[in-house]
């Protein structure tokens, strides 16, 4: 959305306190909410002054009204106002710290570690949980090859830190199981320690010289399996989505907007190229609605700050995606909590 709200500052306190109302009410319970409401819930005023208020509100683009009622709800613009100059964080929990420190801690892989605590965080925050991280340099500890039929195999590579990836390729018509043998026994010996990128180059290079012993048909399945993985390798960043269903759980959600979102979500290369927007600074970026044009339709939201490895650069983004009727008040530190947490693993 190119329209900027305008600074809180320039409403009156009236106006800031009756927005404010109409932000909080809406927020707890999606519902619009009406001059009636706001008299009763301690707004000094009646509710003929209240609805001129309302009307000075909208007409500013910040409220607007879904429906025939009197009721108000905030816009796009009305939510980037009151998260970048009205709302009053809170902290996580200690339980819920402990919650997501307690996943980030699980063993194994790091992407399992980064899967666990993605999905705490949706949990946390009734949101899908989303985490990217970069293109992984694998290092190879071995290679099979598993047979399936006359014309397929699955190709398995253990990495060094003990993740298994499978892949199943095509066979060339007549080969043997030895040379699946052959060929898992040759690149395991010579890949070993090695990236995807440099076993490739090795390969190329011992087959262009004469120098690998192996017959041509276990040649054939050794270039086709590197192939198959290093085009993989080029299709990362990573992106984890955990907890997509808790955008259903909601019993005011609408259904055609939560659609709308799911299929979002299965459009992972857009959704990566939004969160790597979050990778440029430290601060935590918040995208509302239509303000991005990939969820005009579905009305999402996006909370996502990046963490950093080791040497100080950015490996990850972490955040949530749901609707705009968000907690944003609590998700935000929560997130925050999350990418510390996160740094914190992978150093």
């Amino acid at each position: 959305m190119n329209a900027m709200s305008p600074p809180v500052a320039e409403l009156t306190d009236r106006a800031r306190a009756i927005f404010r109302a109409v932000v909080d009410g809406y927020l707890a319970s999606g519902a619009p909410v009406g001059s009636r409401t706001l008299a009763l819930s301690g707004i000094a005023l009646s509710p003929a002054s209240i609805r001129g208020v309302l009307g000075e509100l909208e007409a500013l683009g910040l409220l607007a009204s879904p429906h025939t009622s009197a009721g108000r709800v905030p816009t796009d613009l009305g939510l980037r106002l009151f998260v970048d100059g009205m709302m009053q964080a809170s902290e996580p929990s200690a339980d819920e710290r402990a919650q997501i420190e307690r996943r980030a801690g699980t063993g194994g892989p790091v992407e399992e570690a980064l899967a666990a605590t993605t999905a705490a965080l949706s949990g946390l925050s009734a949101c899908a949980g989303l985490v990217l991280v970069p293109k992984r340099e694998l290092r190879l500890r071995s290679i099979g090859f598993v047979p399936l039929s006359a014309t397929q195999a699955m190709a398995v590579l253990v990495a060094e830190d003990g993740s298994v990836e499978n892949r199943v390729i095509g066979l060339p018509g007549g080969m043997l199981p030895a040379a699946l043998v052959e060929a898992g026994n040759f690149m395991s010996a010579t890949l070993h320690g090695l990236t995807l990128a440099e076993a490739r180059a090795r390969i190329e290079r011992e087959l262009a010289e004469g120098r690998a012993a192996i017959d041509g048909a276990a040649r054939t399945l050794v270039e086709q399996g590197l192939a198959v993985w290093s085009e993989d390798g080029e299709r990362r960043p990573i992106l984890i989505v955990r907890g997509q269903g808790r955008l259903l759980d909601d019993a005011a959600a609408d259904l055609d907007r939560v659609r709308e979102l799911l299929d979002d979500l299965e459009g992972k290369q857009e959704i990566a190229q939004l969160l790597d927007l979050a990778r440029a600074g430290d601060a935590t970026r918040i995208f509302i609605g239509a303000e991005n044009k990939l969820f005009a339709l579905s009305g999402s939201s996006v909370i996502a700050r990046p963490f950093r490895g080791p040497g100080g650069q950015v490996v990850g983004v972490v955040g949530v995606i749901g609707p705009t009727r968000l907690n944003y008040a609590r998700v935000v530190p929560m997130v925050d909590f999350t990418a510390a947490t996160l740094a914190r693993l992978m150093g």
